[in-house]
């Protein structure tokens, strides 16, 4: 099979050398003729290389050595271009502006023939030592800096590994290189971030800021999810509905709490025309995705009739998140619709590949149609899997003839797969694995490992997300060549790409909070050779990229470095008489924690942690943590201890009632509400059971449950039989508090009347005395037809703090 090394982004095809031994294994993945040889030379001129600490590159060369020597940078350093190199001309502008914005540094663009001494000079030559698509050579001493590529894409990554040398540390101003000797080039030549405009619309300005961090990091596809249930974000002008109905939804609890009444957006052709130029100048292709046959409720909302809905059967565009039974039909007039939308997609999308989408459709529409179970018949096909599998190979079929190639998700793989059809590999690697052991080129995207709308902690401070953690290591830790491929398999692996969904992600600030700086974690991922990687290295070189974040204002997350402040041992020893001691620690296990006791904030001369400490409740704990260079890594993080706190817990610290993990989602009080500080609720959308766990009952006599309605939008398909409902007493239900799941009733509060949905409410209850240790058991059992409820912190008041004091 023909493989990315045909994408447009990259000009040439990618000669990968398999050269030393070092670097046999991590250059079995990727695409292009692999030649025997070695790496291109390095500088000698009696210079020896020098040990010192990793230099500030993400990601990772191929090989970067340290020389003796050095290059000192200012105002009158010039960055060079030969007359006549409009490519050299571009990267040096885009070095030039983002210089001067991360470092308040402004250096002069100039047009020389030979380069001027201490100058920073970014040429194409025919000749330059790296010969892989994208590579560079990059070398710097005394005498100036010198990027030398064979493309355009390659003199552009080296003008990004260049802004990194000139921004080590945070600062401004003048700044010194060390004399260095690069030689690199990625090791896939699909290096991606996906990005879900369609659950939530994101503004093209928005998108742009996204591609600006994608070229910083030297990814190079930009795939934009433009259609689904809850929304149709391009416009096709030869059906001008699926972007006047289609793009449009009002969502649940529209107008309460400030959540909008109408939702949605759409991009323009003209708009579209202009994000692909802008993107095209940073060296990333545009892969736009239109899902089909499922995922289709904003379409078939707008054009029914064309996509072959049964007569009278028109939804709404959805609102719902999950799975919903809409599908493209597969007669004529369907794939007629379907080749109009492609027709105009591809005018203006330039990308080699289109994506089809393919993952989760239910096929009850098709297997419920008499017209299309005589089809199947027609065609010979034996159920409804294999028949998407033809729906699959007329698209394919249709693409190949105008010069382009499918890819989907590896659904597509069960019902059979056409022969030119590329797999993104999304439930794990075992798609992947499939694939390219039937010839097929894939692209890992794998939920476990890329899926960066998972919330990053288990921290109480994180947003909205998918609760299944997704730490900074874990991207990092996997290898797009999984391990159960042989060599000539592994060269159909094109690479990897982070993926972004937006069902809880509705901000600008939401989107940077996920992507950074995990987006770092996947580009080197998909850029450096296994051996070129490590993850104390990576660390390393981290805080230096934070710095550049800060000064290019993107709001990155620091939860993997923020410092996590406990009660060592828990609240339950310090309930029954205990001191009070204090761990601190974080994700990472990385960086000096510096802490205070007096409300101060806490610098680099406060202590510095080592070891627990004692606290005096009640006690407020502050801590920030550093790099060894004095570079920030975390805000302060605060937390106060007193009584009322130790039997006390918000949402965070609930667990499911089945297996005591994670609920499943953290969800904000209305499903388009945006704000930073919009409440958000752990649940579990099978069950609304909440058990909070080991806590010491000595002396409670009270709960209080900070409880919350929110919005049951969730589309569960065949899974809706699995949501359970408890057993009321009263009509609208009540909130259950037990001794453990199983165990006995301790109080029961019946729920308030009423439906409106981000209406937030406390429920208090007496507790029959209990002493030692349990399991709170917390369920309600309102009717699941409804809004769904949730329990947004839980406090358990004792006889002692009900107590009036002394009357002296």
């Amino acid at each position: 099979m023909t493989s990315l090394c045909d994408f447009p982004a990259v000009p040439s095809r990618s000669l990968r050398v398999l050269g030393t031994a070092l670097f046999v294994a991590a250059l079995l993945g990727g695409c292009g003729d692999r030649q025997a040889g070695n790496l291109p030379p390095f500088p000698s001129a009696g210079q020896q290389p020098l040990e010192a600490p990793p230099l500030s590159l993400i990601p990772m060369p191929v090989e970067a050595k340290r020389l003796d020597g050095r290059l000192d940078v200012g105002t009158a350093t010039a960055i060079s271009i030969a007359p006549g190199d409009a490519d050299a001309a571009r990267s040096a502008r885009y070095l030039a502006d983002l210089l001067q914005r991360t470092r308040g540094l402004t250096l002069t663009v100039k047009t020389e023939a030979e380069a001027t001494s201490g100058s920073i000079r970014l040429q194409l030559d025919p000749q330059a030592p790296v010969t892989q698509a994208e590579g560079y050579a990059l070398d710097a001493d005394e005498k100036g800096m010198r990027i030398l590529a064979r493309d355009e894409s390659g003199l552009f990554h080296g003008a990004i590994s260049a802004l990194q040398l000139l921004t080590p540390d945070g600062k401004t101003g003048e700044v010194t290189v060390p004399a260095v000797a690069i030689r690199d080039w990625p090791r896939f030549s699909w290096r991606g971030q996906h990005l879900d405009v369609a659950r939530h619309f994101v503004e093209i300005d928005q998108v742009k800021q996204v591609i600006d961090a994608m070229a910083l990091h030297k990814l190079n596809v930009l795939h934009l999810h433009l259609s689904d249930d809850q929304g149709w974000r391009v416009e096709i002008k030869r059906y001008p509905k699926l972007t006047e109905v289609g793009a449009w939804r009002t969502p649940p609890g529209a107008g309460e709490q400030g959540s909008p009444t109408r939702e949605g957006g759409f991009y323009t052709q003209d708009q579209i025309r202009d994000l692909v130029a802008y993107a095209a100048q940073r060296h990333i292709t545009i892969l736009p995705e239109i899902d089909m046959p499922g995922h289709a409720q904003a379409a078939v909302a707008a054009y029914p009739e064309e996509v072959g809905v049964p007569a009278g059967q028109q939804p709404q565009v959805g609102v719902n998140w999950g799975i919903e039974p809409w599908l493209f039909d597969t007669d004529e007039r369907s794939l007629a619709f379907i080749h109009g939308v492609l027709d105009e997609l591809l005018e203006l999308f330039p990308s080699r590949f289109i994506h089809i989408g393919g993952d989760e459709a239910i096929k009850d529409q098709w297997e419920a149609s008499p017209q299309v179970r005589a089809q199947m018949r027609k065609l010979g096909v034996k159920d409804a899997h294999a028949m998407q599998g033809w729906f699959n190979e007329q698209l394919a079929q249709y693409l190949t003839a105008k010069g382009r190639r499918l890819i989907g998700w590896d659904e597509i793989l069960e019902g059979g797969l056409p022969e030119s059809a590329t797999v993104m590999s999304w439930r794990g690697i075992e798609g992947a694995v499939q694939a390219a052991k039937q010839g097929h080129d894939v692209v890992l995207a794998a939920a476990g490992w890329m899926y960066l709308d998972n919330l990053q902690t288990a921290r109480g401070d994180e947003p909205a997300g998918r609760l299944s953690v997704l730490p900074l290591q874990r991207v990092y830790e996997l290898d797009p060549v999984p391990s159960g491929l042989t060599p000539e398999q592994g060269k159909h692996v094109l690479g990897a790409q982070g993926e972004l969904w937006t069902e809880y992600v509705k901000s600008p600030w939401h989107i940077e909070h996920a992507l950074f700086p995990r987006l770092a974690a996947v580009a080197e991922v998909s850029w450096s050779s296994m051996q070129a990687r490590g993850w104390d290295g990576f660390l390393a070189r981290l805080p230096s990229q934070l710095a550049r974040y800060r000064a290019l204002d993107i709001g990155y997350s620091d939860g993997a470095f923020a410092a996590d402040i406990e009660l060592e041992g828990g609240p339950n020893p310090v309930l029954a008489g205990a001191p009070a001691k204090i761990k601190l620690g974080n994700q990472t296990q990385f960086g000096q924690i510096h802490y205070t006791t007096d409300g101060s904030e806490p610098t680099r001369k406060s202590p510095h942690y080592a070891a627990p400490f004692a606290i005096t409740l009640p006690a407020t704990v502050k801590a920030a943590v550093f790099a060894d260079n004095g570079l920030p890594l975390a805000a302060t993080r605060s937390r106060s201890f007193d009584h009322a706190g130790l039997l006390s817990t918000d949402s965070q610290g609930l667990v499911n009632c089945h297996d005591k993990g994670p609920l499943g989602l953290r969800v904000p009080l209305l499903p388009d509400l945006d704000a930073r500080d919009t409440p958000v609720y752990n649940v579990n959308v099978f069950s609304s059971c909440w058990i909070y766990p080991q806590i010491r009952l000595d002396g409670v006599n009270t709960i209080r449950v900070d409880a919350a309605r929110l919005a049951r939008n969730y589309g569960l398909a065949h899974e809706q039989s699995k949501v359970h409902q408890y057993p009321a007493t009263t009509p609208g239900g009540e909130l259950e508090v037990l001794d453990g799941c199983d165990g006995e009733r301790l109080a029961s509060v019946p729920l308030p009347a009423g439906d409106t949905l981000g209406e937030r409410f406390p429920l208090q209850a007496t507790l029959p005395a209990r002493t030692g240790v349990h399991d709170l058991c917390l369920r309600f059992t309102a009717p699941i037809t409804g809004p769904l409820y949730a329990i947004g912190a839980v406090h358990l008041i004792d006889i002692a703090a009900q107590t009036p004091p002394a009357q002296r």
